[in-house]
């Protein structure tokens, strides 16, 4: 692990903080699934990126004097009774020697050491969102220091700097997305191959988690989504428990997370591994448009720019094959496309799934694509069976299909190129088995 890459990020995000200020982040907390039992932990995508660190009950505490900085990390103390059920700690004298921060102590030093911090400082970044007690804690200690009137000026959100930063991923950061898509890859092709007629949807998705875990990323980067037939026409179906018909479609969302870094690839395939006409016709309309908008990526471009242009090339295809009628740019003013391609053309991608990075500026300006951007493009086309407004043939499909794209000076890098997307690639896939 390359602590100074963490160094070098906790040196630019003290940078860019006002002077005379200090700024808290936490470890995430540990979340109770039921009575006395709690989720598989997973760090805070903010802490991890600044401090490489993947215990809980841990913070970062950075402080900014008028001519000097501090970065001080609090880790949770060795506890033998604890480490027996839950695992070793770091503690407090090996996290000296691995963190190239100025001073370790341990959490329980974290009110008395914060309020100490606190003198003469002007402006606090904290968590505006998290509700953890050590952090409501700390702001009764600020409200104590900071005139009532002045506390909503002087609080800042400290991921507001963190967030920015993440936009732009290093080569470090790329290379492991890559990785993260390699394993990704081998789990969709796996599947595309394998028999599915009269499977059930949650036998696929152990497959993609089998494959996962095998392969060395212990978790899938968000719930995998196995939607049969008309369930593709529920966004964000989980359910995963419908048999599989012969004649369907699959809409497959899924990708693991690798080293904190995620994955995210939708395809959609028929059970049987042939397409039917229709399902071919509304299948190559949006592959059409996911490659026409992926080459048009790079530096300068805006998001909204690709959004337009997905919409436009759908409601063309969908006035062609008469799931809608009318003139397309009167359609698209009056968003009737938006009916059968409701959501957006894509998202940042990177620590998560739906990496929360900034898409406008302070001033509510949309942010440029830059070299360095990782986002996905995932154009869709949701058929409801049940709307009888369609054409009898279409009712019932649900296409999405998504790759990653890293933007670069050149333009762009498909990141999950080699996963097979074609109507001939995925039917050879099938044709193996």
């Amino acid at each position: 692990m390359d602590e100074q890459l963490y160094k070098s990020r906790r040196t630019t995000y003290l940078a860019r903080m006002k002077k005379r200020s200090i700024a808290l982040f936490f470890s995430a907390p540990l979340k109770t699934r039921s009575n006395d039992t709690e989720y598989p932990y997973r760090q805070d995508s903010d802490f991890y990126y600044l401090t490489g660190f993947k215990e809980d009950n841990s913070v970062l505490l950075l402080i900014k004097e008028k001519n000097s900085t501090q970065e001080i990390l609090f880790v949770q103390k060795k506890d033998p009774t604890l480490e027996l059920w839950t695992g070793k700690r770091l503690g407090e004298k090996e996290a000296k020697k691995r963190f190239l921060v100025d001073k370790v102590y341990t959490t329980e030093e974290l009110h008395v050491r914060v309020n100490n911090s606190l003198l003469g400082k002007k402006k606090f970044y904290l968590d505006l969102v998290c509700e953890e007690k050590n952090l409501l804690h700390v702001r009764k200690l600020i409200k104590k220091r900071v005139k009532k009137s002045l506390y909503k000026k002087s609080t800042l959100h400290v991921r507001d700097i963190s967030q920015k930063m993440r936009a732009i991923k290093t080569s470090h950061e790329i290379e492991l997305i890559k990785k993260a898509l390699m394993i990704t890859k081998d789990a969709h092709h796996k599947v595309m191959a394998m028999p599915k007629i009269g499977r059930f949807e949650y036998e696929l998705q152990a497959e993609f988690e089998y494959e996962f875990k095998k392969n060395g990323a212990y978790s899938d980067a968000y719930t995998t989504i196995i939607a049969g037939g008309d369930n593709g026409n529920t966004l964000h179906y989980i359910n995963n428990s419908q048999k599989l018909i012969d004649t369907e479609l699959i809409l497959i969302d899924a990708g693991c997370e690798y080293e904190m870094y995620a994955s995210d690839i939708t395809r959609t395939i028929p059970v049987n591994g042939k397409f039917s006409e229709a399902q071919k016709e509304v299948y190559e309309l949006v592959l059409a448009t996911e490659m026409k908008v992926i080459e048009t990526i790079q530096e300068g471009v805006l998001r909204s720019d690709l959004q337009l242009m997905a919409r436009e090339l759908l409601c063309e295809g969908m006035v062609a094959l008469g799931i809608l009628e009318g003139d397309v740019a009167e359609l698209i003013k009056e968003e009737k496309d938006r009916k059968y391609f409701p959501h957006g053309i894509g998202h940042w991608m990177g620590l998560d799934v739906h990496d929360p990075c900034p898409y406008k500026d302070k001033k509510g300006r949309e942010i440029p694509l830059a070299d360095g951007m990782v986002m996905t493009i995932e154009p869709g086309l949701y058929l409801p069976l049940d709307d009888a407004n369609l054409p009898e043939k279409y009712r019932g499909i649900a296409v999405r299909i998504e790759d990653n794209i890293l933007v670069t000076k050149e333009g762009y890098e498909n990141l999950s190129f080699g996963i097979a997307k074609t109507v001939e690639e995925i039917e050879a896939l099938y044709s193996r088995t």
